[in-house]
């Protein structure tokens, strides 16, 4: 069921309060996917630097891996990908009738799922960077 809110002349910034599990697995699955969005232009920008040569490209991948930040936004791109994912997949039964009395707590066990999955993950991301 959805709400109203009076918004008068000026937005009420503080109702965020007041949102639901639903409105909050909304604005993540938008926000994750315009982030997905943002990377694909950046992977083809990288991925583009093979047309200038072999040497280009493989100095730039690896001056990419050399550095610790991008070490960490590659954890937090696999954090974006694996919610979008998982929340996708949670929209899809919902919109199959699947799980209909239980979409907050669908919602929670995707980001904890997503959480697990990330925390598992952060060896592997940052082990060569932090040697």
């Amino acid at each position: 069921m959805s709400q109203s809110y009076n918004r008068g002349t000026v937005e009420d910034f503080g109702r965020w309060r007041d949102f639901s599990a639903g409105m909050w697995a909304w604005i993540f699955h938008k926000f994750t996917g315009w982030v997905l969005v943002g990377y694909l232009f950046t992977h083809i920008a990288v991925l583009s630097t093979a047309l200038s040569g072999d040497d280009l490209y493989t100095s730039t991948i690896s001056g990419l891996e050399a550095l610790l930040i991008v070490r960490f936004l590659e954890v937090g791109l696999l954090a974006v990908a694996v919610f979008h994912i998982l929340n996708g997949i949670r929209l899809l039964m919902v919109d199959l009738g699947v799980g209909l009395e239980s979409q907050d707590k669908s919602f929670y066990a995707s980001l904890l799922l997503t959480g697990a999955i990330v925390v598992a993950s952060v060896p592997t991301f940052l082990g060569g960077a932090l040697v």
